[in-house]
């Protein structure tokens, strides 16, 4: 990754988190903390690793991607507004009656959307079903899924890693956003996860562990997982919650709270100077 691909990396995380503000703020409501620190993988997913068409949604022959920890829809919405899916505008319905944009994902609602997901622990195991039939049909789609670490906390997730690797789903990449704060407060306090790549490496994956806002990191790793050979591939995404807005940043109440009008205007004069930064 050279310089220039770097920063107009940066550029579209940077309004990525912009458009997540913006969401969350106009609905009163939503998770601004996970959708943030999630940015710059999702990021990086989207606009250099998916195979995907914004003007053909539906193309067969597109990767599929399934939000698992479904909640944290602002980040993916944003994401898919500044690739085009639907005007970066309609990011101000979010949750509103009749918007395109509802407070989970739906796939038969939004443009862009593979899987409908929200019940955490269940959108991985949709995502291992879709692997499974794109290695029967041997058309070369890969899929990825974006679980939280409070999320793994479900014993779903594991009978699905356990199945994803009995059934050998090279094809088959999980992120999983490790920022160590979930709704109740640290992952460690609530039911430890940890060592995350250690179990996931118990059961049968490759691993590889980052720092999800370093984007040579996050190139490295998406680059390892799409020569696995055999074996599902986990990249455990060390992140900062709110990332990209400082008064947000490894706070747990920013969980499911929406920014009032004195915070948002401050986010946003702070993502704006970020931005001007990185364009100047």
């Amino acid at each position: 990754m050279n310089a220039a691909e770097k920063k107009e990396l940066q550029i579209t995380a940077c309004k990525v988190r912009m458009g997540i503000v913006e969401s969350v703020f106009q609905a009163k409501s939503g998770h601004p903390g996970g959708s943030l620190s999630s940015a710059d993988v999702m990021t990086y997913l989207y606009f250099k690793v998916m195979r995907v068409d914004a003007q053909n949604p539906d193309w067969e022959g597109r990767d599929r991607f399934v939000l698992s920890k479904g909640h944290v829809s602002p980040c993916l919405y944003s994401v898919l507004a500044q690739k085009g899916f639907f005007p970066v505008e309609e990011l101000k319905t979010f949750r509103k009656v009749e918007s395109r944009l509802q407070g989970h994902p739906s796939m038969h609602c939004t443009p862009g959307v593979d899987m409908s997901s929200g019940s955490l622990g269940q959108g991985i195991s949709t995502a291992v079903g879709m692997a499974l039939g794109a290695k029967l049909r041997k058309d070369g789609v890969r899929v990825y899924t974006l679980l939280g670490d409070g999320e793994i906390e479900e014993g779903q997730v594991w009978e699905a890693a356990m199945y994803a690797a009995a059934k050998k789903l090279d094809n088959l990449v999980a992120i999983v956003d490790n920022n160590n704060l979930q709704i109740d407060g640290t992952v460690e306090e609530v039911n430890s996860p940890y060592p995350i790549g250690e179990k996931f490496a118990a059961f049968g994956w490759n691993v590889i562990e980052i720092d999800a806002h370093d984007f040579e990191q996050i190139e490295a790793a998406f680059e390892k997982a799409s020569t696995a050979n055999g074996k599902p591939t986990v990249i455990v995404a060390k992140s900062v919650k709110g990332k990209g807005v400082s008064f947000m940043e490894n706070q747990v109440s920013w969980h499911g709270s929406a920014p009032n009008a004195e915070q948002y205007a401050a986010a946003m004069a702070e993502l704006n100077a970020a931005l001007a930064e990185l364009e100047g």
